[in-house]
């Protein structure tokens, strides 16, 4: 005779007992789990999202009064850097002043005799020869001061003798000759050159007498914009004054026999 289980199936024990409410509750449960958890995303995002409004409000004011504080020290950072161009430029003029009145003598003292000079010319620059040199052409390869020399000779080792005399000068760092030929004779050029030479043979040269570690003066515009620049605060800007300015031309000046007294 077989047994059988009068017990109900709902209240059996064993893993076999069925659900009483069936896998509807587990849907309901997680369908609310996830409602809760997006609508937790929702609320971090849109907190999130607003910081960030608020972050970038504040930092276009804070970019707003920096640009205001900028633009309220604008006049003074111009001020500061006008001063400093200002300052630069007048310290180079003043680096840049040279004691002409010093080698003029030193050459004088070294004058040979028998040299004549016809044109001497001193110049601070390259640029400042071009308008007011004595034409010796070797001046516009020196960018610092130097002396251009034009004058006669007894001789050429005359002329040689010179040229060691000038790189006594305190300062000279080299001596350049453009030429230097023998003149005299009746007619042509060789008469002309004679004539300015006193007559008689004679050796007429060019050269130049550079002083190549002097420092270059500045430019003339460089100079002009220190005197235009406006001047700091309500003083009136005023023009900054040449440093170093050309030896005077000295156009047939001689050497006497014994050189300077």
């Amino acid at each position: 005779m077989r047994p059988v289980n009068l017990i109900p199936a709902e209240e059996r024990p064993g893993s076999r007992k069925p659900l009483r409410s069936g896998p509807l509750a587990y849907i309901v449960v997680g369908a609310l789990a996830a409602a809760v958890i997006a609508l937790t995303a929702v609320v971090v995002t849109e907190s999130k999202i607003s910081d960030r409004k608020d972050e970038v409000t504040r930092l276009k004011q804070e970019r707003e009064s920096v640009q205001a504080k900028a633009q309220a020290l604008a006049a003074y950072t111009q001020f500061t850097t006008v001063r400093e161009q200002r300052l630069a430029t007048v310290t180079s003029l003043a680096d840049s002043r040279f004691d002409w009145e010093r080698v003029l003598d030193e050459l004088s003292l070294l004058l040979p005799a028998g040299v004549q000079l016809t044109s001497l010319a001193g110049s601070a620059s390259a640029e400042a020869a071009s308008a007011g040199g004595a034409g010796v052409g070797l001046r516009s390869g020196i960018a610092g001061p130097a002396l251009e020399l034009v004058g006669c000779a007894p001789s050429q080792p005359a002329v040689a003798n010179f040229v060691e005399a000038l790189k006594g000068i305190d300062g000279v760092t080299r001596v350049g000759v453009q030429g230097s030929a023998m003149a005299g004779g009746e007619s042509g050029a060789n008469a002309s050159s004679a004539s300015e030479c006193g007559g008689g043979r004679a050796a007429q040269f060019q050269m130049v007498a550079a002083f190549d570690a002097a420092p270059v003066p500045p430019s003339e515009s460089a100079a002009a914009a220190v005197a235009e620049a406006p001047a700091e605060g309500n003083s009136e800007s005023t023009a900054s004054k040449p440093a170093s300015g050309e030896a005077s031309s000295a156009s047939e000046s001689s050497g006497g026999e014994g050189g300077a007294e």
